[in-house]
């Protein structure tokens, strides 16, 4: 679990890193990116930034290399506005999570169609035989007439 201070060093550099990438680096390669989320080391020295990329898989590879051809002026810029001794090394990662997210939504759907399909089959259907074949009618027999089992004994 992460410390207090990891949370808020991380969270810094996300928009530090958000700010800068929004002015724009001189990079055409560099496409529409978001950062998601950064996650720092216990010792506050390498910071795992998790990005997404809009468009296409040549867009987020062109991306990928501008922001890994970036890294340096990037991390010189996070130093400029974090008060730390030491600067944080920055590695680069582009977050499944969209792609996982899109996934898990085509399983949902595909749940839905199939629950739909079933009570659509379901709301037809009757039962084999007797609705409960264990149900039997009770027969109640009558005080006034003598039963065969009172003969039986006289």
């Amino acid at each position: 679990m992460a410390s207090e201070r990891q949370a808020r060093l991380g969270d810094r550099i996300r928009v530090i890193l958000a700010e800068r990438l929004e002015k724009g680096l001189r990079d055409p390669r560099l496409g529409f990116v978001t950062i998601t989320d950064v996650r720092v080391t216990g010792d506050l020295q390498h910071a795992s930034v998790f990005y997404t990329v809009f468009g296409t898989d040549q867009e987020r590879a062109d991306s990928a290399a501008a922001l890994k051809a970036a890294t340096g002026m990037l991390r010189s810029e996070v130093g400029k506005h974090l008060n730390v001794r030491l600067t944080p090394s920055l590695e680069f990662i582009l977050d499944a999570l969209p792609d996982n997210a899109g996934h898990i939504a085509d399983l949902l759907r595909e749940a839905r169609e199939r629950d739909e399909a079933v009570t659509a089959i379901a709301s037809g259907a009757s039962y084999a035989g007797d609705e409960d074949p264990y149900v039997k009618p009770r027969v109640v027999a009558d005080e006034d007439e003598p039963s065969d089992e009172g003969d039986a004994r006289a």
